[in-house]
């Protein structure tokens, strides 16, 4: 029987009603609280994979594609964040784009691939809109290494005033984040650190599952 996204969300939607509290309780960002004083996200490229489409099963779950009958490779992972300006204050109803390369080191895109075969289960690019407190949250899974680049997850932030901003997010302790040159491009010691993000176990919120906090300061 074909799994729709319908039936694998049977309890998904507690979950995620949850995340945000449960991963605050679990992960505290760097810069995150009123007092501290603000890093501003910096900016990346959006790099030669930004999806050429985005019909279809494109929501805040990437974990599972409506009408395969299988989930995405690779470990369940919970991005969790808020969308800020410098001074902590949150920006309600910016439009938060992510896309990665599914557990295979692939990209769903027409110029990505090769001999290589993507993962059908991953949705490999989604969307969430943030709230009133400025938050968004995505399921999707840990990124992986492909070959000159760190494991990391693209974001593209739309604010309703037109402004926007792009960046990457990195794994905290991750090797070859030494070595990436996208990412040791960021002279800032400071900004550079804050594309980092601690991934830790979130059993509370789905087992197996890791979970990690990801601001996005824009201004």
């Amino acid at each position: 029987m074909i799994k729709t996204k319908k039936t694998t969300c049977l309890g998904r939607r507690g979950v995620i009603a949850g995340l945000s509290a449960s991963t605050t309780a679990l992960l505290v960002p760097l810069g995150s609280r009123a007092e501290d004083s603000l890093i501003r996200t910096p900016r990346q490229a959006e790099g030669p994979f930004y999806p050429v489409e985005w019909s279809g099963d494109v929501d805040a779950d990437l974990v599972v594609v409506r009408g395969e009958a299988a989930q995405a490779l690779g470990q369940i992972t919970h991005i969790n964040g808020r969308i800020l300006d410098p001074s902590a204050q949150p920006m309600t109803g910016a439009s938060i784009e992510i896309w990665q390369c599914d557990a295979n080191g692939v990209y769903r895109h027409p110029r990505d691939g090769g001999t290589r075969s993507r993962d059908q289960g991953f949705q490999g690019r989604g969307r969430a809109t943030s709230d009133a407190s400025g938050r968004y949250h995505f399921r999707t899974i840990r990124p992986v290494a492909y070959p000159g680049r760190a494991p990391h997850i693209h974001f593209k932030v739309q604010l309703p005033d037109g402004r926007g901003l792009v960046t990457q997010m990195y794994v905290f302790g991750e090797r070859q984040n030494e070595r990436d040159g996208v990412l040791n491009g960021i002279r800032d010691r400071r900004q550079r650190e804050a594309l980092l993000v601690r991934l830790g176990a979130a059993d509370a919120i789905e087992a197996g599952a890791l979970a990690g906090v990801f601001d996005i300061v824009i201004g």
